[in-house]
């Protein structure tokens, strides 16, 4: 059997008719903020136990709230309750708790905070604050972990039905926002706010710290962790921390060596979709970084920058042992080895380790013979790339190393520093039997064959 109260048979003076339009108030027999409530719904919930309320009075000296004067001493009688068969929420929202005093409720200061904001559902684990008990519900999950709402298309979970419903037209392929500026269409109503600001120009989101602005409140909290050093997101296998969910992810196909993106040209897979588009320029040759310095081209921005590095004489890393600086990273780590002795890369034929993986690729060449370097121009062949480029000068003429005091110049940076050598007077060739000293190696090799005739 339900209950419902019926407005017009409240007599003047009781409790419903000075019922404060407040949400402040609407509170359900636990003393917790109940969902909005009209007319035809005063109570609800199962067979109504008068029992659990008696006489429903706010007693005398009773609490109350300064902004909208409920009535103290108020009373409903009996004859106000009749017997309806309309179906009613499982909870029961009333002015007053079962205990009888607004102390359960809440204080007066709270309550009439609560009246002035008109936010009276308020989260008991974290205190925020909001105006619906529905939306209460739902901030809840993000305590809980609930996730109610299931897609039947892909098993995906949800907190709450209208973030099921915008997942859904990912399946469905529903798009009904548009833009009327460029006509493109989004899923979400939010999405396109964000899409229209790239027309506006708007960026409404500033961050306090170095006064950058932001078209989405999210591109700023990400943007914020650079300032606060804070990294949320982090890796349960090894432990390391990053700012972004998106390194995070990239981070972890280390571990399980995942490798999503595969080129459709040669089959071969990356970790990051990025590398294959880096990848896939090998293919079509596309070099679409072009220095402005000397006009060479590169398939990736990153290579680029680098390079740049050649002109602008940048060395931005240094060694912490000795202080040397180096302009690419990999370059210092290799110099770091000379301190620490590390040589990882070991040869499986012979056993001899080396500090760098290109250099131990070259000596495997001296096992198998492999030289797959040809010279396009003569057919002759080079275990090492380095080798076949100062090759090809021979063919072109290109002397790129230039000597500062005359002006001669030469095919290889060894030669030249062997040419600077007449400038400079040094001979760090010295003999061994007689002290005598050369400019170059083969000079020494030449003048310690004397020794042994003798």
């Amino acid at each position: 059997m339900v209950m419902e109260v019926r407005r017009e048979e409240v007599l003047p003076g009781s409790a419903l008719t000075d019922i404060c339009t407040s949400k402040a108030h609407s509170r359900n027999r636990n003393g917790n903020p109940a969902e909005d409530w009209g007319e035809q719904s005063f109570f609800q919930g199962g067979d109504f136990k008068p029992q659990s309320f008696p006489n429903m009075e706010t007693p005398s000296g009773g609490r109350g709230c300064g902004d909208c004067e409920i009535a103290r001493s108020t009373r409903m009688p009996s004859s106000s309750i009749k017997q309806d068969s309309v179906a009613m929420e499982e909870k029961a929202p009333v002015l007053v708790p079962r205990g009888g005093s607004f102390e359960q409720a809440l204080e007066p200061a709270e309550l009439q905070a609560a009246c002035v904001s008109g936010k009276p559902c308020r989260c008991s684990v974290c205190g925020k604050s909001f105006k619906q008990r529905s939306a209460l519900t739902v901030h809840e999950r993000t305590h809980t972990g609930e996730k109610p709402y299931l897609c039947g298309a892909c098993g995906k979970v949800f907190r709450c039905r209208s973030n099921l419903i915008e997942h859904q037209r990912i399946h469905t392929g529903v798009k009904p926002y548009k833009c009327s500026e460029c006509g493109k269409v989004f899923i979400q109503n939010s999405t396109l706010t964000l899409h229209q600001r790239t027309h506006t120009g708007e960026k409404p989101y500033k961050c306090r710290e170095c006064g950058k602005a932001f078209r989405g409140s999210s591109d700023l909290r990400k943007h914020e962790r650079i300032h606060t050093g804070e990294k949320p997101y982090q890796c349960q296998e090894c432990g390391k921390a990053f700012r972004w969910s998106s390194p995070l992810i990239r981070h972890q196909r280390m571990h399980s060596g995942e490798k999503p993106y595969q080129c459709i040209e040669c089959g071969k897979a990356f970790g990051q979709s990025s590398t294959l588009i880096e990848h896939h320029k090998i293919h079509t040759g596309e070099k679409p970084y072009e220095c402005l310095n000397c006009g060479k081209a590169f398939k990736g921005s990153s290579d680029l920058s680098q390079h740049q590095r050649i002109h602008t004489g940048e060395r931005p890393y240094a060694c912490g042992e000795c202080g040397r600086t180096f302009m690419w990273k990999t370059a210092l780590v290799t110099h770091q080895r000379t301190h620490s002795g590390e040589r990882p890369y070991v040869c499986g034929q012979c056993g001899k380790a080396f500090v760098q993986s290109s250099q131990l690729n070259q000596h495997q060449r001296s096992h198998t013979g492999e030289k797959p370097y040809e010279c396009p121009a003569c057919g002759k062949a080079f275990s090492v790339s380095a080798y076949l480029v100062e090759h090809q000068r021979i063919h072109t003429g290109e002397k790129p190393y230039s000597c500062l005091e005359c002006g001669k110049a030469f095919i290889q940076r060894s030669h030249l520093a062997q040419h600077q050598r007449i400038h400079t007077g040094e001979k760090p060739y010295t003999c061994g039997k007689c002290g005598k000293a050369f400019r170059y190696s083969s000079y020494l090799l030449q003048h310690q064959k004397l020794h042994t005739r003798e």
